[in-house]
């Protein structure tokens, strides 16, 4: 799956149209369903941090990609605090939910 990033990199003004947030909101939740569909399926805590390890990865990929953009062509840095705090929010939240205890 492409990263909002990709896809708005033509024309990154539009992530600021509310309904394009709304569009993107709405995927995040989508996401969030199958992936708790995935588990429902096979009762496997296992899958689900696969699952949630996969998404980790994606977003060390994107950020990754995202520095090799701002150092050749000089875009803004990318924001490694946020990036951060939303990876820990995003393991935390998704250990609570399938009771995975760290």
């Amino acid at each position: 799956m492409k990263s909002i990033r990709e896809l708005f990199k033509n024309n990154p003004s539009l992530l600021d149209e509310p309904e394009v947030a709304q569009l993107l909101e709405y995927c995040e939740q989508l996401q969030d369903e199958i992936v708790e569909f995935k588990f429902k399926k096979t009762n496997n805590k296992e899958l689900a941090m696969l699952d949630m390890i996969k998404e980790v990865i994606k977003g060390c990929d994107a950020t990754e990609k995202e520095q090799a953009e701002h150092e050749r062509f000089g875009y803004d840095a990318p924001n490694y605090q946020e990036t951060i705090s939303n990876l820990k929010r995003y393991i935390l939240v998704r250990c609570r939910e399938e009771k995975i205890w760290l």
